[in-house]
């Protein structure tokens, strides 16, 4: 079974990296992490790299003079170690036009609401000043415009009367941790393709049929 090889990018705990880690680790699992790249020298998820024995690169943007030099080098490194998908893992930089446009189709995101909603920081804060009664997260494929891009997956989190920012992030990066690897694996198995905008799925029934309400109507059981 040929593997599609990752690169992903991140800059601080890792979370949805190891989730990957974890993933790949399965010899059933359509694709390997071939590098790990970090923008910030402190990066928890440098060592978690290290401990999986998986080579990772610190690329300080800092000591660049510009944005150009320091994506230039980023591009060739994710090249030099044959990266197909690029997986955006809480890189918390924004990426230039020039840099998305060279992986466009080969590189995702994972954010923190149901995009296109709360695009941007702090999205608990702001679903909770709201009162929405759904949050979630999303992983798409990146284009130039910030948090925007073709939804190849999202999963809605019913928000509670005591939430607070919190509690509600920890529930919703445990749909993280379990949706970003089966997006991927979608990608790798050619489940899915993009057209224009939209994420096409190769087998319609894989798209759910029921809606979820909150809060559930007295007359559902």
């Amino acid at each position: 079974m040929r593997r599609l090889k990752l690169g992903v990018m991140i800059s601080g705990n890792g979370s949805n990296l190891q989730t990957l880690i974890d993933a790949c680790e399965n010899p059933d699992y359509p694709a390997e992490i071939t590098i790990v790249v970090s923008n910030r020298p402190d990066a928890f998820g440098l060592e978690r790299a290290e401990s999986a024995g998986l080579p990772a690169i610190m690329v300080d943007h800092k000591t660049f003079d510009n944005r150009t030099d320091f994506e230039d080098t980023v591009h060739n490194i994710l090249k030099d170690h044959g990266v197909q998908l690029v997986c955006l893992a809480g890189f918390m930089r924004l990426l230039g036009t020039d840099f998305v446009n060279r992986w466009k189709d080969r590189m995702i995101n994972i954010h923190p609401s149901l995009l296109p909603s709360y695009k941007g920081l702090n999205t608990y804060v702001r679903a909770l000043e709201d009162g929405v009664r759904f949050a979630g997260c999303t992983i798409h494929y990146v284009r130039p415009e910030m948090d925007n891009g073709p939804i190849i997956m999202q999963a809605a989190v019913p928000i509670a009367q005591d939430d607070t920012p919190e509690t509600l992030a920890t529930r919703i990066q445990g749909y993280e941790h379990k949706i970003y690897p089966e997006a991927v694996r979608y990608i790798a198995t050619g489940a899915v393709r993009v057209s224009g905008n939209k994420v096409i799925f190769g087998d319609p029934t894989m798209i759910p049929s029921k809606g979820l309400i909150s809060p559930k109507p007295s007359n559902l059981s």
